[in-house]
């Protein structure tokens, strides 16, 4: 169903395109949006490898949000890892990881409050601020959880 990448040299293999996943800070949430537009935006999120799901959090309403429940299906890239490397240190070399997979909303709940903390504990110094923030802005946080249906990853040199 998913197309496998063309140039095949360039393919990371699965563990190390999850350890992008696990280590990046932010990731491009691409969705369906009007019109046969793509909407792509930025966000902060959290990666549970054991479970094979993304998470992030966002607004209660707005073009996400519509564009998700018109949709369910989406695409989220992370890049990072730049490295330079002898042979050519004026063309660094650059991986990425590109996830499809399905995204809906999650409900609240003790559950949805858990998660929200692991997102949290990937941006946040320390516990006492993340208990502080989720309690200022935790009512108006919607959360998300892609399940991902399958991930491929690459290295290329930028030249």
């Amino acid at each position: 169903m998913f197309r496998p990448i063309r140039r095949k040299k360039k393919e990371m293999d699965l563990d190390a395109a999850k350890e992008l996943l696990q280590c990046s800070r932010r990731g491009v949430l691409a969705v369906n949006g009007d019109d046969g537009y793509p909407y792509a935006v930025p966000v902060n999120y959290f990666y549970d490898r054991n479970a094979g799901k993304i998470y992030f959090h966002g607004a209660r309403a707005g073009y996400k949000v519509d564009a998700l429940r018109a949709s369910d299906k989406v695409c989220f890239t992370v890049y990072g890892n730049e490295t330079i490397k002898e042979e050519e240190a004026w063309a660094p070399f650059v991986q990425s990881a590109v996830v499809f997979g399905r995204c809906h909303l999650l409900e609240e709940g003790t559950e949805a409050t858990e998660i929200l903390k692991k997102i949290a504990r990937k941006y946040y110094p320390n516990e006492q601020l993340i208990d502080e923030e989720i309690e200022r802005s935790g009512k108006a946080v919607q959360l998300f959880e892609i399940d991902i249906e399958h991930i491929s990853g690459k290295e290329i040199q930028e030249k």
